[in-house]
């Protein structure tokens, strides 16, 4: 009988291009690993809003560090009134005010007052909400609940309404200046930075890395300030940009209605009020105060909105 044929089965394999596959390692170890910031630099430097409102935040801030590189003027010691409400001339470019004092002076050196206490109130701010927000996301239970309950208090009280009230003290009124206000607004301001970080710290308390650190034996306390806080810092961020123009037009508000800085104390609410009178026969008083107030705090709303599209994950990936 003849012997059955063998089936012989062949295997064709593909080269290995060594030069490539070797190239493929090295540029996957020399890539740097993505994270949330590097990311959101990345959206910040082609978002025009991001690099318009930084430009125009470092303007002021430049203002308000060195108001004698844009004027040579002092804001009241030059005050005459034979200039009252007098037309722009040489040296005075904005016309003057009602008293003859240089609009233009006032409004370079009205923006200290505004934008320290705009500082002021947010730092007072994130400072307090952020650890009160903390421990209550963090702890949980009775804390939280204890925590929840006294902002809520505190919600049902705006802002404005508030800081009038306690700046109608007569302790407060004697001692009106940059500091009072802006601890008035912070005690009035913090439960919206206390809600915003209860709810990131919620977001991050059961990572698998926080609970990494429970393992290592680390305490609570610590792995909230190491590990959860630093974690949950993007909104925490936004929401004090944000809060920062709105410290600045509270500053301007109360000192408009006359219950925020002392009148002796430049601010750009002191200007708005003085000009109002005058607003038919003399606007340019009243309208370049206001104008550089717009500009400052569109400055930081718009740059908080920037940072929320940037610091936000699941905005970007839409």
């Amino acid at each position: 009988m003849p012997e059955p044929q063998k089936t012989v089965t062949e295997h064709f394999v593909a080269p290995v291009l060594e030069d490539q596959g070797r190239a493929g390692i090295e540029n996957q170890v020399d890539a740097k690993p993505s994270n949330l910031w590097r990311d959101a630099w990345k959206s910040l430097r082609k978002n025009p809003i991001f690099i318009i409102s930084a430009l125009l935040m470092l303007f002021v801030l430049f203002v308000v560090a060195f108001p004698g590189v844009f004027t040579s003027a002092s804001p009241n010691s030059n005050c005459m009134l034979s200039n009252a409400n007098g037309s722009p001339t040489d040296g005075h470019p904005l016309g003057f005010t009602n008293q003859g004092c240089d609009i233009y002076a006032r409004v370079v050196h009205g923006a200290r007052a505004s934008v320290l206490v705009g500082f002021g109130a947010t730092m007072g701010v994130l400072v307090l909400g952020v650890i009160v927000g903390g421990l209550a996301g963090f702890f949980g239970g009775w804390v939280d609940a204890i925590i929840s309950r006294v902002m809520d208090i505190f919600f049902a009280i705006p802002l404005i309404l508030g800081a009038i009230v306690l700046m109608s003290v007569p302790v407060m009124r004697q001692n009106a200046g940059i500091v009072t206000l802006a601890i008035v607004l912070t005690v009035f301001g913090w439960p919206q930075m206390a809600r915003i970080t209860r709810s990131a710290v919620l977001e991050v308390r059961h990572a698998e890395f926080i609970t990494a650190a429970r393992s290592l034996g680390m305490g609570k306390l610590s792995i909230l300030f190491k590990h959860v806080l630093p974690n949950a810092a993007g909104p925490i961020i936004v929401i004090a940009t944000i809060s920062l123009g709105i410290f600045i037009v509270a500053e301007a508000t109360l000192s408009f209605l006359g219950i925020g800085l002392p009148p002796s104390m430049l601010s750009w609410g002191h200007d708005i009020s003085a000009a109002q009178p005058q607003l038919r026969t003399n606007p340019e008083a009243l309208l370049w105060p206001s104008l550089m107030l717009s500009v400052t705090v569109l400055s930081f709303m718009m740059l908080g909105d920037a940072l929320r599209d940037a610091l936000d994950p699941k905005g970007r990936t839409q």
